[in-house]
């Protein structure tokens, strides 16, 4: 056998030793769990030298934009969830935004219909990158570190490289000659002789390295102004997009006050609109509160029917209402919230019938599955729940290869068609119509629920439209049947999303005879293999420790504490 045989055998050796799976990783002094290890070490090393859990955050999210370019990035957009160590609790809107040409039927042809796809595909699919200009924000704003310290780590990580994994490897053959329009994906996963790296050979991305290199010197403006910006302008006008200088330059994130509930003695706060997913997740949680679920078993045919049932009413208001909160300021969000509201939802659902999805009323919006997760918490008490995305795995799969990342494709989670709904889910109503500038409504849930005025459950998901529906599950699997993080975390799952009108369960962990009953109740089944990709942390109190858990299905991620 040849040396560089043994040597890779031992790497890969190595790297199965130093990303041991656990259930749960244990941190007296903070803890940062994502969807790939490294990213959590370096979270880590930021908490032990004195960063707190923004600046912790800060660093996890542009090392995932390195490590997990699948969804971790600096070309998409998501949300922040903050508690600080007083109690205060604040959010900050990074979502990507429509560009300054946009109109609502852009993506349409003559006949009024979806031309080539093209709000999921090619660049006019291409929101304006929130990311860098959200986490800049927070920093500013909350950070105790030099914005420098938390970028260098990210470019070290991009420059000198990473093994790369078997899951990355399985998807760089599949990708890097998938479609010629995919340009950056020809030579993403390739080394200098231009073969695809192999698992345990280190993956080196110079041209990345060199684009956050001008973040980490000059702040949002490395990004959003200078070379970067005048290149991604070049890119767009020489591809078909219609991104500017100007729609960069223009680009804010905001800060926005939660949504909350309370819910058996605990608070929960969640990302308000843009995002739909606090709105619905407080919805179903004051609703189920109604329904006394305490006394109904977990995994039972009633359990089921009345979580779908929840989700159904949910993701129907979800559709009909909500949108860019700077474009719809007339939205009802304090009574889709209230517990007054829920009630009312309560009484009209049959405990023994399934209900009907009408689609000519309201319903949900489409979404992709690709985005990540994060969750960090530090020594002081501080928390920080953190959804981003580039929409589909990989975004739109093309970008410049003098920048070294990719574009999400979150035009999509705009409604496409004005005045169009359909049973199958295609939704045209009036709060998510594209306009310049509008955010596009999303999914993301990234949410904290507090116990005592001190954070005890971190939680989110990727998962597209199914992010609401995991999260929620796994806060009532915490609260209401008080299981461990890691067991809440991999407990079966469900999604009924309104439209179409289906419960997709997850394969193997519903059991035949609960699908049977749901069956004769009136619900159609269909099974997938995996809903989410939780990323948690919950606190002990009678140790006084942080308590990590990554989902098994994320093959690179890991739980780091301290």
């Amino acid at each position: 056998m040849k040396r560089t045989h043994y040597f890779l055998i031992f790497l890969l050796g190595f790297l199965a030793f130093t990303n041991p799976v656990k259930s749960q990783t244990f941190g007296k002094n903070g803890m940062v769990v994502s969807d790939h290890y490294l990213a959590s070490e370096v979270g880590v090393e930021i908490l032990k030298k004195g960063g707190n859990a923004i600046d912790a955050a800060v660093a996890t999210a542009f090392a995932l934009a390195v490590t997990h370019p699948e969804a971790g990035n600096i070309g998409g957009g998501g949300f922040i969830v903050f508690m600080k160590s007083d109690g205060d609790v604040t959010t900050f809107d990074f979502r990507e935004k429509a560009p300054l040409e946009a109109s609502p039927t852009m993506f349409l042809d003559e006949n009024g219909e979806i031309k080539d796809n093209s709000n999921h595909r090619g660049l006019l699919s291409v929101g304006v990158p929130g990311t860098v200009a959200g986490l800049y924000q927070a920093h500013q704003k909350y950070g105790k570190l030099p914005w420098k310290d938390l970028v260098e780590p990210a470019i070290q990580l991009a420059k000198k490289g990473f093994p790369m994994s078997w899951g990355l490897y399985r998807v760089a053959t599949r990708i890097s000659d998938a479609d010629e329009s995919w340009d950056i994906m020809k030579n993403y996963f390739r080394n200098s002789e231009g073969e695809i790296v192999a698992p345990g050979e280190l993956w080196k991305q110079e041209a990345l390295a060199e684009t956050l290199t001008e973040i980490k010197n000059h702040g949002r403006d490395g990004f959003y102004k200078g070379k970067v910006a005048a290149e991604i302008e070049a890119y767009m006008k020489a591809n078909g997009g219609i991104i500017t200088q100007e729609d960069l330059a223009k680009y804010e994130a905001v800060e926005r006050k939660p949504v909350s509930t309370t819910f058996d003695g605990y608070e929960i706060f969640s990302m308000p609109p843009p995002s739909s997913g606090g709105v619905a997740l407080i919805e179903m949680m004051n609703l189920l509160e109604a329904a006394s679920i305490k006394e109904v078993e977990f995994n039972s045919t009633a359990y089921v029917h009345l979580v779908a049932e929840a989700m159904r009413r949910a993701f129907a208001d979800r559709a009909e209402f909500l949108g860019d909160p700077d474009f719809n300021p007339k939205m009802p969000v304090d009574k889709l919230i209230s517990k007054e509201f829920a009630k009312g939802r309560f009484e009209n659902l049959d405990l023994n019938h399934a209900s009907k999805s009408d689609s000519s009323k309201f319903g949900q919006l489409y979404g992709g599955d690709h985005t990540t997760h994060f969750s960090v918490t530090d020594k002081d008490g501080n928390a920080v729940s953190l959804t981003y995305t580039l929409e589909n795995s990989y975004g739109v799969k093309m970008g410049s290869e003098k920048l070294g990342f990719i574009f999400n494709n979150e035009m999509g989670d705009f409604n496409p068609i004005p005045g169009v709904t359909t049973s199958t889910g295609l939704i045209g109503s009036d709060p998510n119509l594209v306009a310049p500038e509008k955010r596009m409504l999303s999914s993301m849930t990234p949410t904290i629920v507090a116990k005592d005025g001190k954070p005890y459950l971190v939680i989110g998901s990727p998962g597209g439209r199914t992010i609401i529906n995991t999260v929620f599950q796994t806060v009532l699997n915490v609260l209401v049947y008080e299981m461990r993080i890691d067991r809440a975390i991999e407990a079966m799952k469900i999604h009924h999303q309104w439209l179409p009108d289906q419960i997709l369960y997850e394969r193997h962990l519903l059991s035949p005879d609960t699908r049977k009953a749901l069956e004769e109740m009136g619900h159609k089944l269909r099974p997938t293999n995996n809903l989410g990709v939780l990323m948690g942390i919950t606190y002990d109190s009678e140790l006084g420790i942080w308590v990590g858990a990554a989902d098994s299905s994320s093959e690179d991620g890991g739980a780091r504490g301290y």
